[in-house]
């Protein structure tokens, strides 16, 4: 047991639900019209997701092991729970997995998945190192979850599943929003992390200017986010489908602010609370997609 939640602490579990929840919504996108069937492909989809992402996220924990130890001592690595030759054998693992997986279901699916490794250990390793500043490591994330995953995926599943190459408002609503969301979850993780940051120059969004200044910045973008989808669905308001979108986003947009309200100091204890409770805003978002398309 002890090994099993150490594997589960070293996968970061935010990121990993995010993974399954997003994949199962653009294959809920896809499928609304073919009544959920080729389950197969959904759950051989998850599994090139979940492996991706233990790569990418593994990868990082193995570069910055030390500084880890001052932004998030609890990681395993970190305490010590998981050698450096096990993290490496779980990450070099799941990226084989994670290719032949991809390659069993589309050659398309393979190259997404190369992309999207390639930019993580770019991300994480030297000589590249992107995450060392605000503004490549933004793009990387944005990259992956925006377009990556989001266009690549539902790119995918249709060609798979309907046999076309099309796109629907849907899918480019969405990754516009993710892509803001992305580019905000770059700026905000760094928010707790200033002391290890500085310490070994990474230069955030946080550091080079200040935490409020971050605060302001992202928090106007995803508001921005929720007011260009809200405008979209305003215009499709003639099916229960985009009425469901339209009346969702008013309330997540709501709940958001609301959230951001309750947030009367800056300090790394409520910014690390504060950052927790962002991701459900990303979690719910593709819960309101696939909530739409049952």
């Amino acid at each position: 047991m002890k090994a099993i939640k150490s594997f589960i602490k070293f996968s970061r579990p935010h990121t990993i639900v995010g993974t399954c929840i997003s994949i199962a919504a653009l294959y809920a996108m896809v499928c609304q019209y073919s009544e959920l069937k080729h389950l197969s492909i959904l759950c051989i989809s998850i599994f090139v997701g979940l492996t991706c992402n233990i790569f990418i996220v593994g990868i990082n924990q193995i570069v910055d092991v030390e500084l880890d130890k001052i932004n998030k001592p609890f990681l395993p690595l970190a305490t010590g729970e998981i050698s450096i030759n096990s993290a490496k054998i779980i990450v070099y693992s799941s990226m084989v997995l994670s290719a032949i997986s991809a390659l069993y279901l589309s050659p398309i699916l393979l190259v997404i998945v190369c992309i999207s490794m390639f930019i993580g250990w770019a991300y994480s390793c030297p000589p590249l190192s992107l995450r060392k500043h605000h503004l490549p490591a933004a793009l990387a994330i944005s990259l992956v979850r925006g377009l990556m995953v989001n266009i690549g995926g539902y790119l995918v599943f249709n060609i798979l599943i309907n046999k076309t190459y099309e796109f629907n408002i849907d899918i480019l609503v969405l990754s516009a929003f993710i892509i803001a969301f992305s580019i905000v979850i770059a700026w905000f993780k760094d928010l707790p992390d200033m002391e290890g940051d500085e310490k070994f120059k990474i230069k955030s969004l946080a550091i080079l200017y200040s935490p409020k200044f971050t605060l302001i910045a992202g928090n106007i973008l995803i508001l921005l986010a929720y007011t260009f989808s809200i405008y979209q669905y305003s215009t499709l308001l003639h099916t229960k489908h985009y009425r469901i979108l339209f009346i969702g986003h008013i309330i997540l947009m709501a709940l958001f602010a609301l959230n951001l309200s309750g947030l009367k100091t800056l300090n790394k204890q409520t910014a690390k609370t504060f950052y927790k409770k962002f991701w459900l805003f990303f979690f719910a978002e593709y819960i309101l997609y696939l909530f739409a398309n049952l």
